[in-house]
């Protein structure tokens, strides 16, 4: 299978079990390594009780989140693969090989094959019964998610695109001027070009171009009811922007390197950092409020649950704050490499065994 080298681990650590007390390490409940490639990222069904990861060995696969066990191989990509995303009844990836794919989440059979894009697929997004593509190619694109045609494409970028959000048409503003513009929704795209675009979703134009970033935007998050854009960049930097003016709102400074990934919970913005740390920001008006220290790399991941921050590292350690306090709770060992991705239930953690049809090949 073609590929690329990877610093990703090839065992997936799960831990299935909620935080408490505090202080000390955590442990591995279940390892699940049956990829032969490192995982780029991982996808949480709605429910919990599944698990979709994507790997460098150009395959993805399917757990059960109750006992660990594998309950699909998807199999077809010709690359690696480089995201993915589960929904209660299809899943999505998405390649090196210029191809999404969309799966069965009983049987693992391909259900459709999306093809348009002319280099690596960086990450996809399911929504409103769409689906919405970033490439290496400079583009983004929208799909009818059964029919598996482009119904969108979106060119303006000089670099490639890396990240993308979108805001439906029922979160924003219904002002008359604006409701044929915007009845498609907004499509906001971040490059390795320094900007972030805003797409008219129904028409394909460009309606707005974010514009002040020094560096490559790495990363973006959307708080849809305020309509801002919250972008990370290699200027070390995070910018919040309002998507509908195309105003830069205010410019967060503190970090000392890249900002690799946000979260947004609760009108604070969490931002991971090459720096080694993470800060807690207020959304509203830039204050720093919090560090969180204690990694030995990069912070490359971020998932925000019930409380506590969970991040991952270069370092190979995922790490467990109180995100009230900035209190280091647990540290979790066993990944021998960089952790691409955290992922945690959005509310309590069924433990109910859920069965699959099959069982993976070894």
């Amino acid at each position: 299978m073609p590929g690329r080298p990877s610093l990703a681990g090839r065992s997936l650590l799960l831990v299935l079990r909620p935080i408490s007390g505090m202080g000390g390490g955590g442990s591995a409940l279940k390892v699940c390594a049956d990829h032969r490639g490192g995982i780029n990222w991982l996808s949480l069904s709605p429910d919990g009780q599944r698990l979709l990861t994507g790997s460098e060995d150009g395959t993805a696969r399917l757990w059960s989140t109750a006992d660990g066990q594998c309950c699909a191989l998807l199999q077809g990509h010709e690359s690696y693969v480089t995201f993915c995303q589960l929904e209660d009844e299809a899943a999505f990836t998405c390649s090196a090989d210029c191809t999404i794919r969309k799966w069965d989440v009983l049987t693992g059979q391909c259900l459709q094959v999306f093809r348009g894009h002319t280099s690596i697929v960086n990450r996809i997004l399911v929504t409103n019964n769409q689906l919405f593509s970033s490439s290496y190619d400079r583009t983004a694109r929208a799909w009818n998610v059964d029919k598996g045609q482009v119904s969108q494409e979106f060119r303006g970028h000089r670099n490639c695109v890396l990240t993308l959000a979108y805001s439906a048409p029922w979160d924003l503003p219904g002002a008359p001027c604006m409701e044929e513009a915007l009845a498609g929704g907004l499509l906001v795209t971040g490059s390795t070009d320094g900007t972030a675009k805003v797409w008219q979703v129904a028409s394909g134009c460009c309606h707005q171009t974010l514009r002040g970033h020094t560096g490559a935007v790495l990363c973006l998050v959307l708080d849809t009811p305020s309509h801002t854009a919250f972008t990370g960049s290699t200027d070390a930097t995070i910018r919040a922007w309002d998507i509908l003016s195309g105003e830069q709102l205010r410019v967060f400074r503190e970090h000392q390197g890249s900002v690799i990934c946000l979260e947004l919970v609760n009108r604070h913005v969490y931002s991971g950092s090459a720096d080694r740390t993470v800060k807690c920001w207020l959304a509203d008006t830039g204050e720093s409020v919090r560090t969180f220290a204690a990694h030995g790399h990069s912070v490359s991941a971020l998932k925000y649950h019930a409380g506590t921050l969970f991040t991952g590292s270069g370092d190979a350690r995922a790490r467990a704050f109180d995100a009230q306090s900035g209190a280091l709770r647990r540290v979790f060992r066993g990944h021998a490499f960089i952790i691409n991705c955290i992922q945690a239930p959005a509310g309590p953690w069924c433990r109910k065994k859920k069965s699959c049809r099959r069982r993976c090949p070894p």
